[in-house]
């Protein structure tokens, strides 16, 4: 979560989350550099990154994650999208 104005809690979309995933792994990350730059606990990271490995965003090489070029094309579109209805992307 992440922290508003006056300490109010605000929850990010899966959206953002996905966002940040596929940023940081842009150079390829561990797990551990997934949950930390993306502020989440192991077992949430660990869905996200299986959804992503899913879907095709992301690919595992040996311990690091890597965005696929199908990644790319997901990141900058939805960043368009976000752009187009005046909602600040968070990258």
């Amino acid at each position: 979560m992440n922290f508003g104005n006056g300490g109010i809690k605000i929850r990010r979309s899966r959206t953002d989350i996905v966002l940040d995933i596929l940023n940081i792994a842009s150079n390829g990350a561990t797990k551990t550099k997934i949950v930390y730059g993306a502020n989440l606990n192991s077992s949430i990271a660990k869905k996200y990154i299986n959804d992503l490995k899913d879907k095709g965003l992301i690919e595992q090489r040996s311990n690091i994650f890597v965005m696929t070029e199908k990644g790319k094309e997901y990141r900058d579109l939805t960043k368009e999208l976000l752009t187009y209805w005046d909602q600040k992307p968070r990258m």
